[in-house]
């Protein structure tokens, strides 16, 4: 399987972070752990730090991602409420890492003696932030998108642990004060609450539900419109930390922060340390992992913060996150459970993945009834069959997994789990992955576990370029009946649109109109819009500029398809076995019906004439890099140039790049192509080039 390029990965590394934010931010329902929406974020990190053409002013990674609740007022954080780094190696070996790279920021010595730290419990519950005004609350506000939350004052009145005055000498209470800390549920009255509930249902109260966790619950009771509803569900609140202060005289350290805090009676965990050097950081770590089951609240690791406020201020900021402290989670907490049976689940993009059903068990925080057994060979490979005896782990808080069975002799003979031959959704024809472990449907196009994905590969930007078309108006298309096949998209009008929830008239119009334009489009955004596997959109355009025209590519044989230039046997069987089924080719027809167009015989050239000459092109074989802020071309309209040209663009420097052309605010790749001696070019110069002119112009 092809990988994606930098590029195509951090688009989709954002799409899905943007998603799950909402998704837990917004509608507390999240769809994967944090540790899982960790894992994403610091790989978006880690490409954008290798590849910084590609960060965006959209990214998760520019700032912390939320959005304000209908029915709450907005509240602008004067001082902005950031998150902080995640150490992902929960190994003591985690903490020391932190401790080397303060000390390198410090430009520290190893003869230097050591750093002293603050430690301190990460606690699993929702962010606030609470703001006393001459030693009086006026008001209580969540996180929001970091910049602007939501007012929930009248719900945080009701948490008796938080002071509506502080306390000690009037004449000393700061003018200002706003203190940051986590509204969280104890596991006894979280347990509490949910025999409430239970019984509520059990009664035939309409609306009644339990809750899957305390952190849930406790989002849930602050977001609450009614207060007298949030006075019900038991919330508790730490403070850690500050915002807006003015008119108080700031203690040194940070653990003397936290001590004059709880002398204002503001309530501080009392499991925290100052610590002297990583060896003691290690063994917080370890001790509070010990604790953690007998705690009276769930935690899902350990804070450290360079105790002094002087180097935190000398240490600032990267990004989002201050570079002065970090998140130390802790490894994977395991269970025994009975599996009880194994379905088969179609995910998105056509993978089937054995799903375990298990006995419920709580595990890591919560009850866990289903588990990834994540492919068949891994699944053999640990020998796991229905009714036996299995550990199921929810390592570092993503989704629990299957990894292995009590060894014990089975009563009966219960045969291996085979892969089905065909889609258990829509009945398609499965395939293997060539030379690689998973299985997916083939109905592409015409499977409804994938319907929603292809909706909106076929909308994007690089695709079709619908403007409108995002993930919430999908969902309601696809669940409301409306859109069963691409074609019927262009079959949607503005009164339907209206008529859907949030979609007022203009939007409708709005969308409307981008679904006419959108018809006008080129064979190559066609071919990439259809969403076939392996085929991307560099390889679009090749198929396009080979063929010419759709039917010939739809009718390819095998070895004609692998005569395009990068396209090997995988990429032609992956095109021969979607255009062999019957529906994707309704689907193509169905979407000529509705007018969607591209110029005939569009790139026919290497199909039709056989003298073509794609060498006469005037950047063949070449590799630029585009970077920066261009004068008039985009980066899409400037790579759309070099490549009808010949050219081929590419995602970073290096030796084999033969020009960079530069906008404003280039940065480091500019740096690298004068260090490497690359010719930089203009807009000016790029446009000289693509005409065959001489003499492109140096960037400034």
């Amino acid at each position: 399987m092809a990988a994606p390029s930098p590029e195509e990965r951090a688009r989709g590394l954002r799409d899905t972070l943007h998603h799950h934010a909402h998704r837990y931010y917004v509608l507390d329902d999240p769809e994967v752990p944090d540790a899982e929406y960790d894992r994403l974020f610091t790989e978006l990190q880690a490409l954008e730090d290798a590849h910084p053409g590609l960060r965006t002013p959209d990214s998760p990674t520019q700032r912390v991602i939320g959005a304000v609740l209908p029915g709450f007022a907005a509240v602008r954080h004067a001082v902005p409420m950031l998150s902080i780094r995640t150490e992902t190696d929960t190994r003591p070996e985690g903490a020391c890492a932190f401790d080397a790279r303060v000390r390198r920021e410090l430009g520290l010595l190893e003869s230097d003696p050591p750093l002293e730290y603050a430690a301190e419990l990460k606690f699993d519950g929702l962010a606030l932030s609470l703001r006393y005004e001459h030693g009086v609350l006026v008001r209580a506000a969540t996180r929001g998108d970091g910049e602007t939350g939501e007012d929930v004052t009248q719900n945080i009145r009701t948490i008796r642990q938080i002071p509506l005055r502080l306390q000690g000498d009037p004449a000393a209470w700061p003018e200002v004060l706003e203190v940051r800390g986590e509204v969280y549920m104890r596991r006894d009255d979280f347990e509490a609450l949910n025999a409430r509930q239970l019984a509520l249902i059990e009664g035939g109260e309409r609306g009644a539900k339990t809750f899957v966790n305390p952190r849930n619950a406790a989002a849930g009771a602050v977001r609450q419109l009614d207060p007298a509803i949030a006075a019900q569900r038991p919330l508790s609140f730490f403070a850690y930390g500050l915002g807006e202060v003015t008119g108080w005289a700031l203690p040194p350290t940070h653990s003397a922060l936290l001590d004059a805090l709880a002398a204002l009676g503001l309530p501080v965990c009392a499991h925290r340390i100052v610590a002297s050097g990583p060896q003691a950081l290690v063994d917080f770590h370890a001790a509070m992992g010990e604790l953690r089951a007998s705690l009276p609240f769930d935690i899902d690791g350990v804070v450290y913060k360079v105790n002094d406020r002087a180097l935190q201020a000398r240490l600032g900021f990267v990004s989002r996150e201050p570079r002065w402290a970090v998140a130390h989670k802790y490894p994977a907490q395991e269970q025994v459970t009975r599996l009880q049976g194994i379905d088969i689940q179609v995910g998105r993009t056509g993978r089937l993945t054995p799903v375990a059903k298990l006995q419920p068990v709580f595990v890591g925080g919560t009850t866990v009834s289903n588990a990834t057994l994540h492919n068949i060979f891994e699944l053999r490979r640990k020998g796991v069959r229905v009714g036996d005896e299995v550990i199921v782990r929810r390592a570092g808080d993503v989704i629990p997994e299957v990894v292995g069975r009590i060894p014990a002799v089975r009563p009966a003979y219960v045969p291996n789990l085979r892969m089905p031959a065909q889609c258990p959704v829509c009945a398609s024809p499965t395939r293997r992955d060539r030379g690689g472990m998973d299985y997916r449907c083939t109905g592409g196009l015409f499977c409804p576990a994938q319907r929603k994905q292809a909706i909106l590969h076929f909308a994007s930007r690089r695709a079709m370029d619908i403007e409108g078309l995002g993930d919430r108006l999908v969902d309601q298309l696809v669940d409301g009946g409306l859109v069963q096949t691409l074609p019927d998209l262009y079959r949607l009008d503005a009164p339907t649109l209206a008529a859907l929830d949030r979609m007022a008239d203009k939007s409708a119009a709005n969308l409307v109109a981008a679904l006419q334009a959108s018809k006008a489009t080129t064979l190559a955004r066609f071919i990439y819009g259809l969403g076939v596997r392996q085929v991307g959109e560099t390889t679009a355009k090749d198929l396009a500029r080979h063929f010419g025209a759709l039917d010939r590519l739809m009718d390819a044989p095998l070895d004609a398809l692998q005569q395009v230039p990068d396209v090997g046997p995988v990429v032609a069987q992956s095109l021969v076995d979607f255009f062999a089924q019957p529906h994707h080719r309704e689907v193509v027809e169905g979407l000529r019906q509705a007018g969607v167009t591209w110029p005939e015989h569009e790139g026919a050239a290497l199909a039709d004439t056989a003298d073509a000459d794609a060498s006469a092109l005037p950047l063949a074989g070449q590799t630029l890099v585009v970077t920066g802020t261009l004068p008039t071309l985009s980066r899409e309209d400037a790579k759309a140039l070099i490549e009808a040209a010949g050219g081929k663009v590419a995602g970073s420097v290096s030796k084999k790049t033969r020009w960079v052309v530069a906008g404003e605010a280039a940065g480091s790749k500019l740096d690298k192509a004068r260090e490497l001696g690359i010719e930089v070019l203009d807009e000016a110069g790029l446009r000289a080039l693509l005409d065959g002119a001489a003499g492109p112009s140096e960037a400034v």
